[in-house]
């Protein structure tokens, strides 16, 4: 198999840190995104290349089995048991075990042991599971409002799955068999999906609630009234009670975000009043608020 250079793909040295890499592959899969490349194969391919550096180098451990196995690194933990196998076989036959080990030992290793070549052996005794997929999808904050289904291009593959309501930014949700595909009969990998959710609203989100400042003027506040507040499924009217202080803050339940994986469930709005005072007063209004100070 050719040499796949993880870190050619994704532009950075082996030196590179976490930091480096979750950078550059944010970079790279923004650009190849398929919803941002519609029937671009080759930016198909590029993002699926992408996505399988950054589950091998952003891992630690993946990243430390590839640097010492190479494209093989999903089978070190059989090659270093391998390894511990032919020490033991080479001292019980009196032989001095060096440590050395290569592909072409590994399979003279099981041509000793069991017959045929160690590849032949693998291919038809031993079943590997196929490796796990990741990718990321980026939604605003309005798409995991309500649930939907959306359709997705894995390999070539459209995959139609189910966004529900309510998830949270950086959540990752699992695709059972949508991987990659087992080896010897072993069980494909399975999807992982990240969802990156911006926020383009003028809501803050906590999990399912949400913050809202709004800004009413000085007569409202001292006298009271009624304002029109804005949520995400519509307008609600709010009264402001007489002599409401700066900071004030009113909570309105089941305003919020949808709950996740409890339908027709929500957290609650809280909107704190910012009172603007007023400007360019008139020469009349000025002396009013003289009378006002000295009462």
């Amino acid at each position: 198999m050719e040499f796949v250079d993880y870190y050619k793909i994704l532009g950075i040295s082996k030196n590179a840190t976490e930091s480096d890499i979750k950078k550059a592959y944010r970079k790279l899969a923004r650009k190849y995104h398929p919803d941002l490349n519609p029937n671009d194969k080759e930016a198909e391919k590029k993002f699926k290349e992408i996505n399988e550096a950054n589950e091998v180098l952003s891992n630690a451990e993946n990243r430390k089995k590839y640097d010492q196995y190479g494209n093989d690194w999903k089978h070190a933990e059989e090659f270093e048991k391998a390894k511990q196998s032919q020490g033991q076989y080479a001292r019980s036959r009196g032989q001095q075990y060096q440590g050395g080990f290569s592909e072409g030992d590994f399979s003279d290793f099981f041509e000793s042991m069991f017959g045929g070549t160690g590849r032949d052996y693998r291919r038809s005794k031993v079943k590997y599971r196929g490796e796990d997929y990741n990718a990321q999808l980026y939604l605003d904050l309005m798409d995991v409002y309500k649930t939907h289904k959306r359709t997705l291009t894995v390999n070539e593959k459209n995959i139609r799955i189910t966004i529900p309501a309510g998830l949270e930014n950086g959540q990752t949700i699992k695709i059972k068999g949508y991987g990659g595909q087992g080896i010897g009969g072993g069980p494909n990998g399975d999807l992982l999906i990240t969802f990156i959710i911006e926020n383009t609203t003028a809501f803050k989100r906590d999990k399912e609630d949400l913050y809202l400042h709004k800004d009413i003027d000085l007569y409202t506040a001292v006298l009271g009234g009624e304002i029109m507040i804005n949520t995400l499924d519509g307008k609600v009217k709010l009264n402001v009670k007489p002599e409401t202080e700066n900071g004030t803050k009113v909570k309105l339940k089941g305003k919020g975000f949808p709950i996740y994986k409890k339908e027709g469930q929500y957290g609650n709005l809280y909107v704190t009043y910012n009172i603007k005072l007023p400007k360019n007063l008139t020469s009349k209004q000025k002396e009013l608020f003289r009378e006002l100070s000295n009462l």
